[in-house]
């Protein structure tokens, strides 16, 4: 282990296929690092385990991504503990096979895959600076999205497309970056996307006995490993040759083109920011 120490790290969904690893490489490289879980009981196993591996430190605390006055809650308690953050992954997603519904009414991929992160990030920033790197967990999957008026409403199960509904998170995740790192750049804090590929997580579980079998037999040999997919992150977060990049996606553990027809969609991009915004203000939320 690098035993010289780098600053904080904090990683969302910290105890999950690809957060595990993320936690783990960081604290080999010489971070603190606070693991945010929704379930501080079924993570502390896995943080003690990567605590033997690795020696590192680690703080384990809890903030439901879907609630908007907990993740007030979380950020206030990490700001009041740690004057400085140097990493934040935004790595923690939901992908339900039925209809939820958060309980600030917000449809719930979109609440805890992109409102939940835009609402932390946004919240932590008074602690960012200089070298701070961001990086948001996104999905090949973000071309199938579309932000619009609805985009945040509950659905019914009638209405749900769980993998629209996913791919619209993402691609809300892709505009926040192209935003915020515009808005940040001149304070020396780096924030991009990670795009991993399909890999073999929970995530990816249908809730049906037979395909979810099939899938362990036939598709899942083929698709990149936990391990795989976290190197992208992890390339993005601490490659000292990426150091200053920012407004990127990395793909594959280098820099990749931007889709033009979502990075020039400026239309989409605000109008995600007027009903971010508004769903904020209407929770007493203002940045």
């Amino acid at each position: 282990m690098n035993e010289e120490k780098k600053g904080i790290a904090l990683v969302t969904g910290a105890d999950g296929g690809m957060g595990r690893i993320h936690v783990r490489e960081l604290a080999k490289a010489g971070y603190d690092v606070i693991m945010a879980c929704i379930d501080t009981e079924a993570a502390r196993p896995v943080m003690e385990e990567i605590q033997r591996e690795t020696g590192g430190t680690f703080h384990l605390m809890q903030v439901d991504l879907s609630n908007l006055a907990d993740i007030v809650r979380f950020a206030d308690e990490v700001k009041s503990r740690f004057p400085s953050l140097q990493i934040l992954l935004n790595n923690a997603g939901v992908l339900p096979s039925h209809s939820k519904t958060s309980v600030n009414n917000v449809e719930y991929i979109m609440a805890v895959n992109y409102l939940g992160h835009f609402t932390l990030t946004n919240l932590l920033h008074p602690i960012m600076g200089q070298g701070t790197r961001i990086v948001s967990m996104i999905s090949l999957a973000y071309v199938l999205g579309k932000i619009t008026p609805k985009t945040f409403a509950p659905k019914t199960q009638k209405e749900y497309n769980r993998f629209t509904a996913y791919g619209s998170s993402k691609l809300a995740l892709y505009y926040f970056m192209l935003d915020a790192s515009e808005a940040w750049k001149d304070e020396g804090i780096c924030f991009n996307v990670s795009d991993p590929n399909i890999v073999d997580t929970g995530i990816i579980r249908m809730d049906n006995v037979v395909v979810d079998k099939l899938c362990d037999w036939l598709f899942r040999p083929l698709i990149n490993t936990p391990e795989q997919g976290a190197a992208n992150m992890l390339t993005a977060a601490i490659d000292p040759k990426y150091q200053g990049v920012t407004g990127q996606i990395f793909k594959n553990r280098k820099v990749a083109k931007h889709k033009k027809r979502f990075y020039n969609n400026l239309k989409q991009r605000k109008l995600l920011r007027e009903l971010t915004l508004q769903i904020l203000a209407d929770n007493n939320i203002h940045l």
